[in-house]
């Protein structure tokens, strides 16, 4: 009984230690950014003002002129996974370990993956920018280079998670390096793919939006060009049809996953 109340005792020190370092933490984050409640709450008003009065209602008018800029993020988004995915699909072979035909080649493709994967789609659309100017050519660069980081991760973590019984039953059949993947690993491997590259076309929509406002086009760009003039009612309007995209790519790609699944 004496050591369970030890345990006990450690385990609540523990606790209490965390919430202190945590509290510390954000007390001393908090200091540092010069956030303050009452900033926050003081604002309220300005907001409300705002969005009543100056970004609603929507200008409907609008919608005609920014349907051409909604496909271009949808166009984006689609081309940037379909791309991203296919890339993504042989790098995902080397970087496994279940499937990679040698231990460094694994290596260099995981870390060169891995420094694609963590420099954000905004900081690739302004290097684009440099290079090809403004339009839908620079972010769909953008969105194809996050796929590749964000897929190769994601489908090597799913090959090193299939079934190896039938891997190691064609090695014990004789069956050389593509046959084995042909017959073993993708028919496993096929429904994390398809998955992960719709639940990608999602993530590529909603960056879209973001990597056009620094010059990548679509939807994005004519926001950013609205809140210039001041046309906030127009950018209201451009808003909402991305909600829409949004939840209908969200609603389609869902169903496909259930009936692949």
């Amino acid at each position: 009984m004496g050591e369970i109340k030890d345990i006990r005792k450690t385990k609540r020190l523990q606790t209490i230690v965390i919430l202190v370092f945590v509290c510390g933490l954000t007390v001393w984050s908090a200091i540092g950014t010069d956030f303050s409640f009452y900033e926050v709450f003081s604002g309220i008003g300005l907001i409300s003002n705002f969005v009543f009065l100056d970004l609603l209602p929507p200008d409907v008018s609008a919608s005609n002129s920014l349907l051409d800029a909604i496909l271009e993020t949808l166009y984006m988004g689609f081309v940037g996974m379909v791309i991203g995915a296919g890339i993504a699909l042989v790098l995902s072979f080397l970087a496994a370990s279940t499937t990679t035909p040698h231990p460094v080649i694994q290596v260099v493709v995981r870390a060169f993956t891995s420094i694609i994967r963590n420099i954000p789609g905004l900081i690739w659309a302004l290097i684009l920018v440099a290079s090809y100017g403004i339009g839908v050519t620079v972010g769909t660069l953008s969105l194809i280079l996050g796929s590749i980081g964000f897929l190769t991760r994601v489908f090597a973590d799913t090959l090193e998670e299939i079934d190896t019984g039938k891997i190691e039953a064609l090695h014990a059949t004789g069956s050389n390096y593509f046959q084995i993947l042909a017959q073993g690993v993708f028919p496993q491997f096929l429904p994390g793919f398809v998955a992960w590259s719709l639940y990608n076309l999602e993530l590529n929509i909603r960056a879209s939006t973001i990597i056009g406002m620094v010059g990548g086009g679509g939807i994005g760009f004519a926001i950013q060009k609205g809140i210039k003039l001041f046309q906030y009612k127009e950018v209201s309007m451009a808003i909402i049809l991305v909600l829409i995209l949004i939840l209908s790519t969200e609603f389609l790609t869902s169903k496909i996953r259930e009936r692949i699944i």
